[in-house]
């Protein structure tokens, strides 16, 4: 599944495309090709973005609900949450150096 994740997120366009999610959730085909032409200046097709939210999908990054014909895109953070704490940052230690006992 982190394969998945790192191969969704390397590119720029699917960044571009979470982007928009985050700042508005469950947009259709539509819509997110129209922010994408006219916010961001990219000339993708429609078959385009939809490989491109596939590719996001298959990575769970993005989910879908139909609602009769329309096909809604919502942002999921889930597996970027998972990536984050397979990876914890150390906490730095504040009483200074320590020394190792035998």
């Amino acid at each position: 599944m982190a394969d998945d994740l790192f191969k969704a997120l390397a590119d720029p366009t699917r960044r571009t495309i979470l982007d928009e999610l985050t700042e508005k959730s469950g947009q259709t085909l539509f819509e997110i090709c129209g922010r994408l032409s006219m916010k961001h200046q990219l000339g993708i097709s429609r078959q385009g973005v939809s490989q491109h939210l596939a590719v996001l999908e298959a990575a769970g990054l993005v989910e879908t609900r139909r609602e009769g014909r329309y096909k809604f895109h919502e942002l999921n953070t889930e597996p970027l949450r998972h990536i984050a704490e397979r990876w914890p940052v150390p906490t730095p230690h504040t009483s200074g150096p320590q020394e190792s006992t035998p």
